[in-house]
């Protein structure tokens, strides 16, 4: 089978990479644990719900998910697993779930294997997750299978003339719950029918984490009664080659940077384009922080609860990977500066239409565009309050969704 050759080829290819990359040396490690944390955690005869996201953003969409199945059905145990060190490292501890751990790379002997240690009752994969022999295997026992929050494009191998071996596996999915109109277009076209609307359950998320966010005495601290300040979130370096010269040349904002890669050699880099007193979060204190200009958030964790004391925000990957979570930021009620690199992302495409998302194409455009946000108060007004409308008005999809399954 030609799915299982590029399978076989690409735990080759990562295993070359562990010996180079930490961040692949630590996903493969944690692979090998698995079917022991499994076989010692995993309690016989309790009902387990199997939750598989990708990575953290994934595991957000996912979240108000199990949480409602949690409260609503509290007999369920959960097992929540991650593809990427990026999710695994961030929410290993997560307390919502009763086992988390890595899913190991999908070969025929590792979904046998995995899935006859957890013996889920249902299984859940969020958004981009179609791994054929983990959902062949869960098919072939019969274990209703659902995907959340999932989004369909034309140019996806399934809808391709050479994906017709593929596609098959989307008829392994009890339901299918995806964001859009469009998305039940193609999958009806290609003869995939238990479809539903549901939305994108990061609206539901978002909402929950801005009635949560937590107090940061430093961060209100460092704003002070400033009008003007400015959040750059998940930012990278061609962001911030953006965002720092403006914030330079304008002492009358302050700016908090939470990049989206910390380690010492990005920071630093940070540190030498500012011009401007500058903070790291984790070296602040109550008397240094009033006297800087700029806090950068050197620890993960405080992004989504940070955007609550910006007047504007920035979201970035935009000129490079694709955007990072806007939502995060929106449903604050404030305007949403990001790159071109967005077409991908209907939340972004949606803020856009609406008017509280913001595109820029560069240094003259994000200049230009922050000249008029911190000078017309009613431009700023209007825009941050549409941002917040369309996370509000897109709500839902957790409801949707819970009315439709069957437990």
């Amino acid at each position: 089978m030609i799915y299982n050759l590029i399978i076989t080829l690409y735990i080759s290819a990562v295993r070359v990479a562990a010996l180079f990359n930490k961040k692949v040396s630590r996903m493969v490690k944690g692979e090998k644990e698995t079917f022991s944390i499994l076989k010692s955690q995993i309690k016989t005869g309790e009902k387990y719900i199997w939750f598989h996201a990708a990575s953290l953003g994934e595991f957000e969409q996912g979240r108000p998910l199990i949480e409602a199945i949690r409260k609503q059905y509290p007999q369920y145990r959960i097992l929540q697993t991650f593809f990427s060190p990026s999710g695994y490292e961030v929410r290993k501890d997560y307390k919502g779930a009763d086992v988390v751990c890595y899913l190991p790379l999908d070969t025929p002997r590792n979904a046998k294997r995995f899935i006859e240690l957890a013996q889920p009752c249902m299984a859940f994969f969020i958004k981009y997750e179609f791994w054929q022999n983990y959902l062949n295997e869960l098919h072939r026992r019969n274990i209703p299978t659902y995907s959340v929050s999932s989004i369909f494009r034309p140019g996806q191998i399934f809808f391709r003339w050479y994906g017709t071996g593929y596609r098959k596996v989307l008829k392994t999915f009890t339901h299918l719950f995806v964001q859009n109109e469009e998305s039940v277009r193609l999958l009806k076209s290609i003869g995939v029918t238990d479809v539903t609307i549901s939305g994108d359950t990061r609206f539901d998320r978002v909402i929950d984490i801005c009635r949560q966010a937590k107090e940061l005495p430093l961060v209100e601290a460092f704003k002070g009664t400033n009008e003007k300040t400015f959040v750059a979130g998940s930012s990278w370096a061609p962001d911030e080659d953006i965002f720092i010269p403006y914030f330079n040349a304008h002492p009358e904002m302050k700016l908090i940077i939470a990049p989206h890669v910390i380690d010492e050699s990005h920071l630093k880099e940070i540190m030498s384009k500012l011009h401007r007193p500058a903070v790291r979060y984790t070296h602040a204190t109550a008397e240094n922080i009033r006297q800087a200009d700029c806090l950068i958030i050197d620890c993960f964790g405080l992004l989504s609860s940070i955007y609550r004391y910006g007047e504007i925000a920035y979201i970035g990957g935009g000129f490079g990977v694709g955007i990072h979570n806007t939502l995060e930021a929106a449903v604050y009620g404030i305007p949403v500066i990001f790159g071109p690199n967005n077409q991908k992302f209907s939340e972004a495409q949606g803020l856009k239409s609406c008017g509280g998302g913001l595109e820029i194409h560069g240094k003259k455009d994000f200049n230009k565009l922050m000249d008029k946000l911190l000078s017309n108060y009613s431009f700023l007004d209007k825009s941050g309050k549409r941002a917040g409308n369309y996370v509000r008005d897109n709500a839902g999809a957790l409801t949707r969704i819970m009315n439709r399954l069957r437990f």
